[in-house]
C-alpha cells in the first residue's frame, strides 16, 4: 500500500506541475486558477527568491541561477529532447520485460509499431528544416501567403535577419532564425514547428498520445487478468466485485497494491501513462483545435491582444477593396493563396477612428470593432483545407496566372477566428 500511495502520489505531482508550466501561460486559460498557481511558481515566487537573495547575497546567487535558466530555456541545446527520449525508453524498458511474454501476436504487432512511430515521427520533428527563412528562399516565401492587414502587416523587417517579414513569420530568439509559419518553439524536440515540419509535430503528438493510452490500458488489462487469476472475487471497478454485490475500498486497494507490487515496474509505468495520457491527448485536441480555427500558437496569442484592444474601444475596421494596387516593394503582387485580404483592422490610442490624412489602404468608413467573430481570418479557408496546407503546404499554391488550385476553383469558405 505504501509502495502504489508513493508512486501514484510521485507521478500526480509530475504531470500537475507539467500541465500547469506547459498549459498556464494559454490565452483561454488567463483568468482561472491554473494561470493563477502559474504565476505563483515562476513569478511570484521568483521574485521573493530574488529580493531575498538581494539582501543575503546582492544577487550573486540568482544571478548565477538566472545565467542557467536562461541556457536552459532560452538557448537551443537537447536536454529536454534527451530527457524526452529516455522517458519513452527507460519506460519502454521498464514496461516490456513483464508485459511482452504475456501478449498476443496482434498485440505484439500493434505494440511494435506503437512504439516506433513516436520515436520517428520525433526524429523527423527535431532534424527536419522547420521553414528557415534564408536571403535564398525569401522571395519564395513572401509569396506563400498574403498580408491579412489584421496580424499581419506588410513592410516590417526581422532587425536580426534584416529581411522583410513574409506574412505568418516569425524570428525564434532561441533558434536565432525566421521561420515561415511560426507555431512556436518546442523545447521537446529543440527545434521550432513551422511550415516545414508542423506535419511531423502533429504526428509525433498523435502517436504519442497512442503509445500513452495504448500501454496504458493494456498494463490495466494485464494487471486486472493477474488479480482476478489471485482474487477472484475482485474486479476493475470496486461496486463491481463479488459479482456486483461491490467490496469495500480498503480491500479493493489492498488488491491494487497486491498487483503493484508483484509487477513494480509494468505498475508505475502504467500509472505514467494513465495520468500522463489526458495531457497529450490535451495538447494534440488544442493543436488541432489551432488547425480547425486557421491560426497557429503565434498567431492566438495576437489575436488574444486584439481582443484586449476591442474590449478597450481602440479597434477600428474597414473594407479592402479588391482591385486595390499593392505596393510591391514591401509585400508580393500576388501569393499562391488561394484569398486575399478584404478589411484591414487598426488600433488607435484614443479611441477615435483614424484621421482621414492618415496614408492607410482601405475604403469607406471606419467602423469600431467590439468582437473577434466580427473579424474575418484570411488563413482559414475550412478544416479540411486547413489540415491540407498543414500536411501539404505546397498544395495550396496556385500559378499567378490562374485563380484555380490543381484545375479546379476554390471556393472561399468565411471563417471567424475563435478566441
Amino acid at each position: 500500500m505504501g509502495t502504489l500511495t508513493t508512486i501514484v502520489l510521485i507521478i500526480l505531482g509530475i504531470s500537475f506541475m507539467t500541465f500547469v508550466t506547459f498549459f498556464g501561460r494559454l490565452p483561454a486559460l488567463r483568468r482561472t486558477p491554473i494561470a493563477w498557481l502559474y504565476r505563483l511558481i515562476w513569478v511570484k515566487l521568483p521574485a521573493g527568491v530574488l529580493a531575498l537573495d538581494q539582501r543575503l547575497t546582492s544577487g550573486r546567487v540568482t544571478s548565477s541561477c538566472s545565467r542557467l535558466g536562461n541556457f536552459i530555456m532560452y538557448d537551443r541545446h537537447p536536454t529536454v529532447l534527451i530527457f524526452f527520449f529516455l522517458l519513452l525508453s527507460v519506460g519502454e524498458y521498464m514496461y516490456l520485460p513483464t508485459a511482452w511474454p504475456q501478449l498476443s501476436s496482434l498485440q505484439k504487432t500493434t505494440g511494435a509499431i506503437a512504439i516506433i512511430l513516436p520515436y520517428l515521427f520525433l526524429y523527423l520533428a527535431a532534424f527536419s528544416d522547420p521553414g528557415f527563412i534564408t536571403p535564398e528562399n525569401h522571395a519564395h516565401e513572401m509569396t506563400r501567403y498574403p498580408f491579412d492587414y489584421t496580424v499581419f502587416h506588410p513592410g516590417a523587417a526581422c532587425q536580426t535577419c534584416q529581411l522583410l517579414k513574409p506574412a505568418r513569420s516569425k524570428h525564434c530568439s532561441i533558434c536565432k532564425r525566421c521561420i515561415g509559419k511560426l507555431d512556436h518553439h518546442c523545447i521537446f524536440i529543440n527545434n521550432c514547428v513551422g511550415v516545414g515540419n508542423h506535419h511531423w509535430f502533429i504526428l509525433l503528438l498523435l502517436s504519442t498520445a497512442v503509445l500513452t493510452l495504448y500501454g496504458g490500458v493494456l498494463g490495466i488489462h494485464l494487471m486486472t487478468a493477474k488479480m482476478r487469476a489471485r482474487f477472484p472475487y475482485w474486479a476493475l471497478l470496486p461496486w463491481n466485485a463479488n459479482g456486483g454485490r461491490g467490496t469495500d475500498l480498503k480491500q479493493w486497494l489492498i488488491v491494487w497494491g497486491w498487483g503493484m507490487q508483484d509487477g513494480v515496474s509494468m505498475g508505475a509505468v502504467t500509472l505514467l501513462t494513465l495520468m500522463t495520457t489526458p495531457l497529450v491527448w490535451g495538447l494534440l485536441g488544442y493543436h488541432m483545435w489551432l488547425i480547425y480555427c486557421g491560426t497557429t500558437t503565434n498567431e492566438s496569442m495576437k489575436w488574444s491582444d486584439w481582443q484586449a484592444e476591442m474590449d478597450d474601444g481602440f479597434a477600428f475596421k474597414r473594407r479592402m477593396p479588391a482591385d486595390r494596387v499593392k505596393n510591391t516593394r514591401i509585400e508580393p503582387a500576388w501569393t499562391r493563396w488561394p484569398a486575399e485580404t478584404e478589411q484591414i483592422l487598426v488600433r488607435t490610442e484614443d479611441g477615435r477612428p483614424p484621421r482621414p490624412d492618415l496614408d492607410i489602404p482601405g475604403v469607406g468608413e471606419w467602423e469600431p470593432t467590439w468582437r473577434l467573430k466580427d473579424i474575418e481570418n484570411l488563413y482559414d479557408i475550412g478544416f479540411l483545407d486547413n489540415l491540407i496546407d498543414v500536411f501539404f503546404p505546397n498544395y495550396m499554391f496556385r500559378d499567378p496566372q490562374t485563380p484555380t488550385i490543381e484545375g479546379r476553383q476554390r471556393k472561399r469558405k468565411k471563417r471567424r477566428p475563435r478566441g
